[in-house]
């Protein structure tokens, strides 16, 4: 009787779900703010190839259209998802995509449990009838969340190489600086040096302050925040300060780029010491394996004299 009530329950969750997701609500004013503040943020010069021109196929084109809807929705009921959409920002992904993939993987994990199921019937065990509807129910969660694991990794990996770069742009703009530049030149000929990906987000950045009529530092500022980088937001708020001097911007810059060195030096040594500590906890446990594999005869043959 009891999962009898909760597949109903389940199912009237369903479609409550549906009824109320195809349901038109009234328009929430945080909620137009909201999509326009993503469809800014959306809006960048990137460069786009003749591959990515063409038109799209017919698969491609129904995923576009299922992650808008879903974006769509989630701008609707509110849900930012900010640390979400700055790991996409700076993995340069569309947040439309991601979130089809989310759902179309959820679908699959649904789908994939019964045949889950259905394997151990195959080959004799004989479970409750119940066990597919967990199983799809829990295939489907861990695959709507693998791409969110996977993600995070890279948007944190990518910002370690961010602030790396960043460290050695605040020396050449101090560099840009001391031979006699005025700050705005110097930004933009130290974003000039390279055509990396992180300096090509920064001299894009830079580009669109042009184009929009806003500054330098405060453009910086704003791809520190879609981008999540503290160092990058804490910059710009650091020039509009002193902005005006040039002396004291070189000391600031140069300060803050011996500042980020130490601190990735740091961050190596804590990762180097942490893996060093792992492989003496594997070196005690093949020890210890060994050990075992020493008495375990002696042990054996006085415990069987006893």
């Amino acid at each position: 009787m009891t999962y009898q009530v909760l597949a109903g329950a389940l199912v009237g969750l369903g479609l409550f779900l549906l009824i109320r997701a195809l349901m038109p609500g009234k328009p929430d004013p945080m909620a137009s703010i909201a999509r326009i503040d993503a469809l800014r943020q959306q809006t960048s010069f990137a460069y786009t190839s003749q591959q990515e021109q063409a038109p799209p196929k017919r698969l491609a084109r129904l995923r576009d259209e299922l992650g808008t809807s879903v974006n769509e929705f989630y701008i609707r009921q509110g849900w930012q998802i900010r640390s979400l959409r700055a790991d996409l920002a700076i993995l340069d992904r569309s947040v439309e995509q991601f979130l089809a993939t989310k759902l179309l993987l959820a679908a699959f994990g649904v789908i994939f449990g019964p045949f889950v199921f259905a394997a151990f019937y195959i080959i004799g065990l004989h479970l409750t009838p119940t066990i597919p509807v967990w199983l799809a129910l829990l295939f489907g969660a861990v695959f709507f969340l693998l791409p969110d694991l996977e993600v995070k990794g890279q948007a944190a990996e990518k910002r370690r190489d961010f602030r790396r770069v960043l460290g050695a742009y605040l020396d050449l703009v101090a560099m840009n600086l001391a031979g006699g530049r005025g700050l705005p030149e110097a930004l933009m000929a130290a974003a000039e040096v390279s055509d990396g990906w992180a300096l090509r987000r920064i001299r894009d950045a830079l580009t669109d302050a042009r184009v929009t009529g806003i500054s330098q530092w405060n453009a910086l500022s704003q791809l520190g925040d879609a981008l999540d980088i503290d160092e990058l937001k804490d910059l710009g708020a650091a020039l509009a300060l002193v902005a005006e001097d040039g002396a004291k911007v070189r000391e600031s810059l140069s300060a803050r780029a011996e500042t980020m060195r130490h601190r990735e030096l740091s961050e190596i040594e804590g990762a180097a010491g942490a893996k060093s500590q792992s492989m003496l906890v594997a070196q005690m446990l093949l020890c210890a394996g060994f050990m075992v594999f020493l008495l375990y005869p002696a042990m054996a043959r006085v415990m069987g004299s006893i």
